[in-house]
């Protein structure tokens, strides 16, 4: 049986609520002006930009969640990074780190246990380590080569128990050091494509023309003296709605489309002797395969068309239809 959730319990969830994001704001805000006012991070940043190995992340319980998110965050921003579980790496996986990592400890209270086990470890290996946490007194904290502080006055839970505004702030600190390193690489939206391939601005950014376009025998194309008639079978026949109108080079010279058909039978009742090169027109819209597919959308979107014509070196080597942008999920 479902508990009754009346008018007065409703009320005390948007306030819980409501108080829950307030109190974390606060938290955030008050990282924001002690950020100001410590060179920490700037030397954890310092640090993590002059390494030449890779960024190891680690934490128990809330802090390894957290923890795990800050290295998928590094990792796609620019700076290589994976999360090892303290547990874990005191059972073997110590053997992931390297004398040019650095190590990115979390824990709130700065004593875990199993993140003190493992630093005499890291450091002999000749890591350097970055601790995150609430504590500037702590061992952890007094062990790191730079200390993150991310202290909070309260937790967000009612009990101020279940890490909550800690969990938020640490994400917060992680995310603002992503950022940082993320410009200081000069990290653009190109690098972010390369690591997000399967993404839909990977495939904005890694996807050109040539992948995308019809070629050989699936390009409609016909010669300049050709009767419409016979155009309009290319047209059928290879169902792009459109032909390229070539010389005997294969240069286009001009494009004949269903609109253009439309236009045609307005104004003409018998069109059985009408050639190509009397109702193309000439100048069509055209792309490189060399370009990104996202230009050809942006032209299309600007002329209001459905096909353009690929060209490579003045002669015709391909074909577009908004449908190939629409399958390869570029639009």
């Amino acid at each position: 049986m479902l508990k009754s959730f009346d008018e007065t319990l409703a009320q005390r969830v948007l306030d819980l609520g409501r108080q829950t994001l307030a109190i974390e704001a606060d938290a955030i805000v008050a990282l924001h002006a002690r950020l100001g006012d410590d060179s920490s991070f700037v030397d954890a940043a310092r640090l993590i930009y002059a390494g030449t190995g890779r960024v190891v992340v680690s934490g128990m319980g809330k802090s390894g969640h957290i923890g795990r998110k800050i290295a998928a965050t590094l990792s796609s921003t620019g700076t290589p990074a994976f999360f090892m579980h303290p547990g874990e790496a005191a059972h073997g996986d110590l053997g992931m780190v390297t004398a040019n990592d650095i190590l990115i400890a979390i824990s709130n209270s700065g004593e875990s246990s199993e993140l003190l086990d493992i630093l005499p470890a890291v450091k002999r290996l000749g890591a350097r380590v970055i601790a995150m946490t609430g504590k500037p007194a702590s061992r952890l904290a007094r062990l790191a080569d730079v200390h993150l502080n991310i202290a909070v006055a309260k937790e967000a839970c009612t009990l101020n128990l279940a890490p909550t505004t800690s969990t938020t702030v640490t994400l917060a600190m992680g995310d603002a050091l992503a950022v940082a390193l993320l410009d200081v690489r000069g990290f653009r939206e190109q690098d972010f494509a390369l690591s997000h391939p399967g993404g839909a601005l990977g495939r904005r950014l890694l996807t050109h023309v040539r992948d995308v376009m019809r070629t050989g025998d699936a390009i409609p194309s016909v010669g300049l003296d050709v009767p419409l008639v016979k155009a309009l079978l290319e047209i059928t026949q290879k169902g792009m709605g459109m032909t390229a109108v070539v010389d005997a080079d294969g240069r286009p010279l001009g494009v004949f489309t269903d609109g253009d058909l439309r236009r045609v039978i307005e104004r003409m009742h018998d069109f059985s002797n009408v050639l190509i090169r009397d109702v193309m027109h000439a100048n069509p819209r055209s792309v490189r395969p060399e370009q990104l597919a996202v230009d050809a959308v942006a032209v299309m979107e600007e002329f209001r068309i459905n096909q353009m014509l690929v060209i490579d070196d003045g002669r015709l080597v391909g074909a577009l239809h908004i449908h190939d942008l629409t399958r390869a999920k570029v639009i």
